[in-house]
């Protein structure tokens, strides 16, 4: 049987710019497929994708469930579109509220959203939600980016014991992709109130870019360094994690190295 591999992606192109972790998010997934794993990839669908060019279109079935963050309702909406030579198919996680502007994760001058605690928290439960309308059981769920870093937290705290989930093995791939203030202080309250316990989340009682780091480390299986130069504090809490650990590789081995990886957590 084919081994799944759940890839939760903060940017990949063609649909957002070239950078180091949005090149990387779009090959890995293809040439792990290629490895013979089966793969579904998700990231959200920003504003700045243009939905015409990149034939984004609604699915209708696994849309229409309203996620509650902060006691408010907020509509989610599923997409999708297709790489053709790739022969792979990505899903993006919408909603009128959190990803209509046409940024990504700060505004044009470089201020950072106010509401980027509960972006994060609606993409990570919003695809967890729409695998389990899928009815895929995966193996293996890569988060790539700090964006998906309370997916960890959310299928080890909150979805544990649900039988999509109860045996993945989970991959947390750190990037050099700092922000720069500390997200809401009413993240802590605002994750309890989706039923996980406090004292799980002492490191959202400052909710840094080091702490997020550090919680999506904690909850996850394994580690994997995707940038050659990280936050040196993520860096060192990675080591004495003690975490099976995949160091730096540059693209052209990358692929190789992750499939392997992969092949000794499972």
């Amino acid at each position: 049987m084919k081994k799944k591999v759940l890839f939760i992606s903060q940017e990949m192109t063609p649909y957002l710019p070239e950078n180091e972790m949005s090149v990387l998010s779009r090959e890995l997934p293809q040439g792990i497929q290629e490895k013979g794993k089966e793969i579904r990839t998700f990231m959200p669908r920003f504003g700045s994708i243009n939905e015409r060019r990149n034939q984004l279109h609604e699915v209708i079935r696994l849309s229409g469930m309203n996620l509650i963050i902060d006691d408010t309702d907020h509509p989610l909406i599923i997409k999708v579109a297709s790489i053709p030579t790739a022969r792979m198919q990505v899903y993006f996680i919408d909603n009128e509220d959190f990803f209509k502007r046409k940024q990504t994760v700060c505004s044009k001058d470089g201020t950072e959203f106010d509401d980027n605690d509960e972006r994060a928290l609606f993409f990570a439960r919003g695809v967890l939600e729409t695998i389990k309308k899928l009815r895929w059981t995966p193996d293996i769920i890569h988060c790539s980016g700090w964006f998906t870093s309370l997916a960890p937290l959310l299928i080890k705290k909150l979805m544990n014991e649900d039988p999509f989930f109860e045996k993945s093995k989970v991959v947390y791939t750190v990037f050099n992709d700092e922000f720069k203030n500390p997200l809401d202080k009413r993240m802590k309250d605002k994750v309890i109130e989706m039923g996980i316990n406090k004292k799980e989340l002492k490191l959202l009682d400052d909710p840094t870019y080091e702490n997020l780091s550090k919680l999506a480390i904690e909850m996850s299986d394994a580690v994997i360094q995707g940038s050659e130069s990280i936050n040196e504090e993520v860096k060192k809490f990675i080591e004495e994690s003690g975490k099976p650990f995949m160091p730096y590789h540059d693209k052209d081995s990358f692929i190789d190295k992750c499939n392997d990886f992969y092949d000794s957590i499972v």
